[in-house]
């Protein structure tokens, strides 16, 4: 259950730093910027899965092993149409990021593309699970991942982790926050997906944010305090709440920002947004 509302001060004070940040010349690096190589959506959205399944550890680490990946896929979804699982499995032979082997990799990009082949689209892949009356992501992304850990027939649960075992799943919301939302920084592609359903992309930097405004009670950064922090944000921007994701992180990674800074600027007042 959400904590309490964000006050009018702090409204006022997201909005600026949305206005100040959300551009495209604050991204890099980030794993996001390799999804503005790709016009073709069906391209888009595998590049997104395997930026966004990467992203943990070093960030330069993790710009690197993407461009590993992808410079063997000039169009992935091309590529990823004449491979098979051994041919996958040659192709990633002594990939390695952190936990992450070139097995597990191939594993991943079996799923993509059998998903791909029975839904025709991994944003049609992920329609199946979405429903009217849903009033979040949810349920969809357990059913996303599901289908796209099954092919294998090994544990993707590091890559896709499974919503339902409590995990807050920040990297499968980030890939979510960059197929679905359409402006200056997310890309979009996936338009049929209503961004109201969104879930913040829960770290242990939102997570921080999430307790410095009353959104959360929680002790862990789990999927519950991901569903608090997100209805705090949903009070002031129900159609988008995860339009503030982008450049609140950018507190977290540029050396010109400073977050503790940022929470003391965001003074409660008696009036609440609404």
């Amino acid at each position: 259950m959400q904590k309490s509302a964000l006050t009018t001060s702090v409204c006022r004070r997201l909005d600026d730093l949305y206005l100040r940040y959300n551009r495209r010349e604050f991204v890099h690096p980030d794993p996001l910027a390799f999804l503005y190589q790709y016009q073709d959506v069906r391209d888009r959205e595998i590049v997104g899965l395997i930026a966004s399944a990467l992203a943990y550890g070093r960030v330069n680490q993790i710009m690197k092993s993407v461009n590993l990946v992808l410079d063997q896929m000039p169009s992935p979804y091309a590529f990823l149409q004449q491979a098979s699982l051994r041919s996958l499995e040659k192709t990633f032979e002594g990939f390695k990021h952190r936990f992450t082997t070139g097995e597990e990799l191939a594993a991943l990009l079996l799923g993509i593309k059998r998903a791909i082949e029975r839904h025709g689209s991994l944003g049609a892949c992920f329609l199946l699970g979405m429903h009217d009356e849903d009033d979040t992501v949810m349920e969809a992304l357990a059913a996303f991942v599901d289908a796209l850990s099954k092919p294998a027939n090994r544990s993707l649960s590091f890559l896709l982790p499974a919503p339902a075992k409590g995990s807050a799943c920040k990297r499968l919301h980030l890939y979510l926050r960059w197929m679905v939302r359409q402006d200056a920084v997310d890309p979009g592609g996936w338009q049929s997906v209503d961004p109201s359903k969104l879930i913040v992309p829960l770290d242990t930097h939102m997570y921080r944010i999430g307790l410095a405004f009353g959104l959360t009670g929680c002790k862990q950064a789990n999927i519950r305090a991901a569903l608090e922090v997100t209805a705090g944000f949903r009070t002031i921007a129900p159609k988008d709440p995860v339009r503030y994701d982008f450049a609140l992180t950018r507190l977290g990674i540029r050396t010109d920002t400073d977050l503790n800074a940022f929470l003391k600027s965001c003074v409660m007042k008696e009036h609440t947004c609404l």
